[in-house]
C-alpha cells in the first residue's frame, strides 16, 4: 500500500495526506458504501439515502432466477409424473407453455397406462443443478439438470420480467 502525495492548494499549506485505497484481491468483497446502486442513473448524484436503500445486486437477481427456475422445473416434472396438478403452475408459466406442458403430461400418462411395468417416467425426479444467464435486464435464460429413476434430463427455461413478476415464456424438457 502506498500513500498518496499531500494535497496542496494554491496559496496554502499542506492540508492533509490522504492514504490510497487499499489493494483488493479478487476474493475480497467490495464494501457496500463503495458500490453504486443499480437504480441510480450515471448522471444522478449518489446520496446517503440511495446508498442505504436495499437494491438487489446482479448476483442476487441471478440467485433469485435460479431459485425460481429450480422450483418451476421441479413442479413441471411433478406435473408430468402426475403427482401435481397443472393449475399450480398457472401463475408462473405463460399460457402457451402451460398448454404444451398439459399436452405432454396427457401423452405421458397415456403411454404409462399402456405399459405400466416399463414406464416409470419422471418418477422421483429431482433437480440437481441450475445455471442462469442474463440476456437483458428483463430476460434470463436458465438450464437445469434433472435426475429421475431412469435417466438424466436437461431442461431449458426462458424467464421474462413483466410488471416486476418473472414468468416462464419457454420451457423445454429433454
Amino acid at each position: 500500500m502506498t500513500a498518496a502525495p499531500p494535497i496542496r492548494r494554491a496559496g496554502s499549506a499542506v492540508l492533509e495526506s490522504v492514504p490510497a485505497a487499499p489493494e483488493r484481491t479478487a476474493a475480497a468483497p467490495v464494501p457496500a458504501e463503495q458500490t453504486c446502486p443499480a437504480h441510480v442513473h450515471p448522471k444522478q448524484t449518489v446520496t446517503a439515502e440511495t446508498r442505504l436503500a436495499v437494491v438487489p445486486s446482479p448476483g442476487d437477481e441471478a440467485r433469485e432466477i435460479c431459485a425460481i427456475t429450480r422450483a418451476t422445473v421441479q413442479a413441471a416434472i411433478e406435473v408430468l409424473a402426475g403427482t401435481r396438478p397443472i393449475h399450480q403452475l398457472a401463475r408462473r408459466l405463460d399460457q402457451r407453455c402451460l398448454t404444451v406442458l398439459q399436452h405432454r403430461a396427457t401423452l405421458t400418462r397415456r403411454m404409462a397406462a399402456r405399459a405400466p411395468r416399463k414406464m416409470g417416467l419422471h418418477r422421483n425426479a429431482s433437480v440437481r443443478s441450475v445455471r442462469a444467464c442474463g440476456v437483458t435486464p428483463d430476460v434470463y435464460e436458465a438450464s437445469a439438470v434433472v435426475m429421475d429413476e431412469l435417466r438424466v434430463r436437461a431442461v431449458a427455461v426462458r424467464l421474462e420480467r413483466s410488471k416486476n413478476v418473472w414468468r416462464v415464456t419457454a420451457l423445454e424438457i429433454g
